[in-house]
């Protein structure tokens, strides 16, 4: 599942090793695909997480399982 998705391995881990309160911050030089930007969503409503994601053309802020792009990246 995670194969191929840096940027589902970089959530995993700042899950793990950072506190509930810290927001959680990757960069990636390609464009995020569909399937991770939804679970970023997922990620940020389940686990009450602020992710915020840069990747090669935009930021993405998800909070409460939604998107700062609005889903129109």
């Amino acid at each position: 599942m995670l194969h191929g998705h840096s940027e589902r391995l970089a959530i995993a881990y700042g899950l793990l090793s950072t506190s509930d309160d810290t927001p959680i911050r990757i960069t990636k030089n390609l464009r995020i695909c569909e399937d991770c930007h939804a679970f970023c969503k997922l990620v940020s409503r389940l686990y009450q997480r602020e992710l915020v994601v840069r990747d090669a053309s935009r930021f993405h802020c998800f909070q409460d399982g939604f998107c700062s792009c609005a889903d129109l990246w």
